[in-house]
């Protein structure tokens, strides 16, 4: 291990602990003029210093350390925060803004969430930073700060969203809808069926979500399900041109049997929303 020089681009503190280290691991008394003699000739010291404390003082009062604290500060006010999903690490994410926090000196709490809200993108990360300041309160420390910052990431990573891929399981019998390309219904609309299947999700059970938008909101969106063994869209209506009136017609067909409506997964991928489907947690 080499002794550390000092150029201006690390806080005083964490260079002086790594020098004080190193005499330790050599079990040395700290020589102050070898000390001295690592930092920067550009660097100009005030005569009198002879002990490490003196020193800290001397390179804390540098223009130097006002510069470094200045771009450590302004590094942090352009950290942005990205998401496992989007090629980003949380945890290089938190060990860079805890850095830059403790190289700019920013220790209240208060003013560090500022920062860290600011990091958040808001084009695309609109849970966070709606539920940011609701779960902040209280937090006076750093590492409760990081602590719910991470809960908030977790719950966030978790949510449903545009291009997902769901199992919609009923409440009463504990089965998914399911749909089976190419079993159709023999009456009525004789399109692809949909039915309660399996007790467990299987692929014939899984649903690609869609909406616009990332995040969908419950009184903001209508969402369309795209089966994804056979690529048709989950609908209860179907259109045709009635000649008499001019217009086209929605309908719905039913069950010749129980008078039910049928739902059908159809043979439309342009994207057109089929029918509005409500789900019920």
């Amino acid at each position: 291990m080499d002794l550390p020089k000092y150029n201006g681009n690390i806080h005083p503190d964490e260079w002086i602990n790594d020098l004080q280290t190193y005499f330790n691991i050599k079990q040395n008394l700290i020589n102050i003029d070898i000390v001295i003699s690592l930092v920067d000739s550009t660097i100009k010291l005030p005569t009198g210093i002879d002990n490490i404390e003196k020193l800290r003082n001397a390179l804390k009062e540098d223009i130097s350390f006002t510069v470094f604290k200045n771009t450590n500060k302004r590094i942090l006010q352009s950290l942005k925060y990205n998401p496992e999903r989007k090629g980003g690490n949380t945890s290089n994410f938190i060990s860079n803004f805890r850095k830059l926090c403790y190289n700019a000196e920013i220790n209240d709490v208060e003013e560090q969430k500022k920062f860290l809200y600011k990091s958040l993108p808001n084009n695309h990360f609109d849970y966070i930073s709606n539920e940011f300041y609701e779960k902040m309160k209280n937090v006076n420390s750093i590492n409760e700060l990081i602590k719910r910052f991470e809960e908030i990431v977790l719950e966030e990573s978790n949510l449903i969203r545009n291009g997902s891929i769901v199992a919609l399981k009923h409440v009463a019998t504990g089965k998914y809808l399911s749909s089976v390309k190419n079993l159709c219904y023999i009456t009525g609309s004789r399109s692809q069926l949909v039915f309660i299947g399996s007790s467990e999700p299987i692929p014939n059970s899984l649903w690609k979500i869609e909406f616009s938008g990332e995040l969908a909101a419950y009184t903001d969106n209508s969402i369309r399900l795209r089966h994804v063994k056979s690529d048709t869209f989950l609908g209860i209506l179907y259109c045709y041109y009635d000649n008499i009136s001019g217009r086209s017609i929605r309908d719905y067909y039913k069950s010749p049997s129980t008078n039910h409506t049928e739902e059908v997964v159809m043979m439309d991928t342009t994207g057109m929303e089929i029918g509005n489907l409500i789900i019920v947690n």
